[in-house]
């Protein structure tokens, strides 16, 4: 008996840690209700993408003509609600820091396709990364490594005034490394390298704390 109970303990254990990493839409809007309330951005409703893509961002053409959209892939890689936070308060922060009017043409997102391709592994996947960011770079006029941590300072400042733990953003970033979504440093990249990022968003929330 004492078996069966142990037995079926391990069972719900190892259930629960493969169920646990991921977010609702409940979740994210109770994020999105609070991260924004706390900067007095407008609480417009979030668009759901289904992409298996960790990605968030604003669709921004002005303050009063914008969108924010999540993907699955995002919220299935996070487990809290203050990760997502984090990353709203990041795409806040590139609206609120004017990144949108100087030089931003098109919306790119959180997570850069150059990142993505990295996930090939060895040259290919090396080659792949340099040739879809300097692609995506080209294309989108994206946001560089300075507003990217210009961004992430924002997000982590506004993780405190909206109550929660200036690490959210910090853990939400660990979640990407945790799952091999990462920015290896090399001259194409615009986001920053994600271990020297991780470093800094840690000290910037332990500053805060």
């Amino acid at each position: 008996m004492k078996r069966k109970i142990f037995l079926s303990l391990i069972f719900s254990l190892i259930f629960c840690s493969c169920s646990y990493a991921q977010i609702d839409a409940a979740v994210v809007e109770a994020a999105w209700q609070k991260i924004a309330t706390a900067d007095g951005f407008e609480v417009v409703k979030i668009n759901y993408e289904k992409d298996d893509s960790p990605n968030a961002w604003v669709q921004f053409k002005s303050e009063k003509d914008f969108s924010v959209h999540v993907t699955q892939g995002l919220m299935k890689i996070l487990d809290t609600e203050e990760q997502i936070a984090g990353v709203l308060g990041h795409e806040i922060g590139h609206v609120r820091l004017g990144h949108y009017n100087k030089g931003v043409s098109r919306n790119i997102g959180w997570n850069l396709l150059g990142v993505a391709l990295g996930k090939i592994g060895g040259n290919a996947g090396k080659i792949a990364q340099a040739a879809g960011t300097v692609g995506m770079n080209l294309a989108e006029s994206g946001f560089s490594r300075g507003q990217e941590v210009e961004a992430d300072d924002y997000g982590t400042e506004l993780l405190k005034k909206a109550g929660y733990d200036p690490m959210g953003l910090y853990r939400a970033m660990k979640a990407f490394a945790d799952n091999k979504y990462v920015t290896q440093p090399n001259g194409f990249n615009s986001h920053p390298p994600t271990a020297r990022r991780l470093k800094h968003l840690m000290d910037k929330a332990k500053s805060l704390k």
